[in-house]
């Protein structure tokens, strides 16, 4: 009789500590939420400090006779070392794009697509026979230059460059928020692990810090692998497509849009091969016809994209991360379902972190385990 009273009192015990320690957690992600700005600036800086730190142990074995660098200028170096490389790169990305954007909107759409407008008729003389549409005077042509002119105008342009504008404003609080973080992050080694440890009790800080050393190691795999693939897909597209002739202002558009459209996982080369089209239609090679353009841009993007596909995207989204890649598929799948464009762009990171500290502290859970076993 007291052994049954016993076990009771201790599953009584048992359910009322689950019970207080899923308020705790109900309770910790609503204040997060509810900071959710600072949140995503702590993140950033988190990722930053991760990709910065090797620069950071590099510089700080650096001697000079009996001087050696300290860490906190070790950390100023690297910190401006990183806004200059991420600054370099929109420096030649932005006014890419910018000029671009504002010669389509003074483009005449009409004229450009002059050169495509038989196989309009033709695609929309089969449409209106299979559907037996009723005869109409709106062409197909006529109809895809408004829409697209409605697009590309001046009012649009006017339109994103005050977005942009706006944007800046909010970019500059975003951007000494982030700089400040970042910058004790790397001074100060462990602070992160120590601010994501006080959310946990005492007798599982040391969990809490192997997780956040085995999460920094695969995130800084990937994010390395991310950017290598990127570069090395812009640089093979705009490489193929200067070969073929076309101008190196359209060749490193495209390449530009597709290399940073492609660390959407799935959606993201989708929508940049519709905007590469989109390019070959209004700007063919010169002295080529638009066919002979579209032609050489889709069979281009479809080359690179199965090199990346079964190279470059196992490598990165498996290995790096140590998940098997029908694994990270499904990850994508169930985070861009969703959370859109953001779960697809946090999808891989986010599930990272999630097996880490799964494998940490629900270890003897079965599926934990088979999820868990490679890292």
């Amino acid at each position: 009789m007291s052994n049954n009273v016993q076990n009771n009192s201790l599953t009584l015990q048992t359910f009322l500590r689950g019970l207080i320690g899923l308020a705790v957690a109900v309770a910790v992600g609503a204040l997060l939420w509810y900071f959710r700005d600072v949140v995503v600036y702590i993140l950033i800086s988190a990722v930053l400090a991760i990709v910065g730190r090797p620069l950071v142990t590099l510089l700080c074995k650096v001697r000079i006779k009996q001087f050696a660098l300290p860490r906190w200028l070790a950390a100023t170096f690297t910190l401006l070392f990183l806004w200059l490389v991420i600054g370099g790169l929109l420096s030649l990305i932005i006014p890419l794009i910018a000029g671009k954007i504002y010669e389509l909107s003074s483009l005449d759409l009409r004229t450009s697509l002059e050169g495509i407008q038989v196989p309009l008729e033709k695609l929309q003389n089969y449409i209106s026979d299979i559907f037996a549409l009723p005869d109409t005077r709106a062409s197909l042509s006529e109809m895809l230059a408004s829409t697209l002119h409605s697009i590309l105008n001046y009012d649009t342009v006017n339109a994103v460059v005050s977005s942009i504008f706006n944007t800046g404003v909010s970019a500059v609080i975003v951007l000494f928020s982030v700089s400040f973080i970042t910058f004790y992050f790397l001074k100060e080694d462990g602070l992160f692990s120590a601010m994501v440890s006080a959310i946990f009790p005492d007798k599982y800080s040391e969990n809490v810090h192997r997780a956040i050393d085995k999460v920094s190691f695969l995130l800084s795999r990937y994010f390395t692998g991310l950017l290598t693939e990127s570069l090395i897909i812009a640089g093979i597209i705009s490489l193929v497509l200067l070969i073929f002739g076309m101008s190196i202002e359209n060749a490193c558009f495209i390449a530009v849009i597709m290399g940073m459209l492609n660390v959407i996982p799935y959606a993201g080369p989708a929508v940049g091969a519709l905007v590469s089209i989109f390019i070959g239609v209004v700007s063919p090679i010169e002295g080529c016809t638009i066919a002979y353009t579209l032609t050489v841009i889709v069979c281009t993007l479809c080359v690179v994209k199965g090199v990346d596909d079964f190279v470059l995207q196992p490598l990165i989204y498996s290995s790096k991360v140590q998940a098997h890649p029908l694994e990270i598929f499904i990850v994508i799948l169930m985070a861009g379902s969703v959370g859109g464009i953001v779960g697809l762009l946090v999808a891989v990171p986010s599930y990272t972190v999630l097996r880490v500290f799964a494998k940490e502290f629900f270890s003897e859970v079965s599926l934990v385990r088979k999820l868990t076993k490679e890292i």
